[in-house]
């Protein structure tokens, strides 16, 4: 393989990578981790609300880098690690300087809700059953069922034996 195709190739290896995972979610939600932690360990003249400055405010932030990667390399979990993320991201409020100064806040809950709401194929689920799920046909034609108390009450359209006699 030469090197042009290599590099022909690249870029259509990473679209299919990352739109087979909630991509831009486990992005914020790394991206809200990171930024929260440098904000536990901002200046004390820069801090507005110190809170619990012991270790849930190192652990809430660490718990939410890995969950923004768990995303990323695990999507068949997502629902858990974003559900994750969003309580650890409205719980770093209280314990890591207002949600890293609001701006890791935001970032965890937009992409915490962004990967909650991605789907594999990229297509909201109603339109994934419209087209999967069709009904068969119908042919007009009823079929008897093997009940015989339920085939007595039900009409019968063709001729028996007996009736085509007379």
């Amino acid at each position: 393989m030469s090197a042009q195709s290599r590099v022909r190739k690249a870029p259509s290896a990473w679209r299919r990578w990352r739109t087979s995972r909630p991509f831009w979610g486990g992005l914020l939600v790394s991206l809200s981790g990171a930024e929260i932690l440098l904000a536990v360990k901002a200046p004390l003249p820069v801090v507005l609300h110190v809170g619990m400055q012991g270790l849930v405010g190192y652990l809430v932030p660490v718990v939410l880098l890995l969950c923004g990667i768990l995303l990323l390399t695990n999507p068949a979990q997502r629902l858990f690690y974003s559900t994750i993320a969003a309580v650890l991201t409205l719980a770093s409020w209280a314990t890591s300087n207002l949600g890293g100064f609001f701006l890791g806040l935001i970032l965890g809950l937009l992409g915490s809700a962004l990967a909650f709401a991605w789907t594999p194929d990229g297509r909201p689920k109603t339109e994934r059953k419209t087209t999967q799920a069709t009904p068969a046909p119908d042919t007009g034609a009823e079929t008897e069922v093997d009940d015989p108390e339920v085939n007595a009450t039900m009409p019968s359209h063709h001729a028996g034996p007996d009736e085509s006699a007379g």
